[in-house]
């Protein structure tokens, strides 16, 4: 996931910044009108501010989820719904544990 977000921030950052030389080298140009652009200058605005507040909601989602009071060590296992007793009867079916340690687990769970 930090993977992803960080390839995303650094696309964002290379358009941002290459943006301004476009323009640039548009501009040098004589003998268009308004410099080259035309009507996209209206296009590349509106891009530019979707891109903006894109952006803005995508810091605002980082650090909403950064800073939501997750544990550091990722989230917390989930549980399985059910109580010790029935862990303990699924372990002695599955044969994991004997006869005698199920039957002192058993004893100690129940007082």
């Amino acid at each position: 996931m930090q993977n992803r977000i960080a390839m995303v921030s650094t696309f964002l950052a290379a358009l941002v910044v290459s943006l301004p030389t476009q323009a640039l080298a548009f501009a040098e140009r004589s003998g268009y009108w308004d410099h080259g652009w035309g009507w996209g200058h209206m296009a590349g605005g509106s891009l530019m501010m979707l891109l903006f507040w894109g952006g803005i909601i995508f810091l605002i989602v980082l650090a909403v989820r950064g800073f939501g009071g997750r544990s550091p060590h990722g989230d917390a296992p989930q549980r399985s719904g059910k109580s010790a007793l029935e862990v303990l009867e699924d372990r002695f079916a599955r044969g994991e544990i004997d006869k005698e340690e199920f039957e002192d687990r058993k004893r100690v769970l129940s007082s």
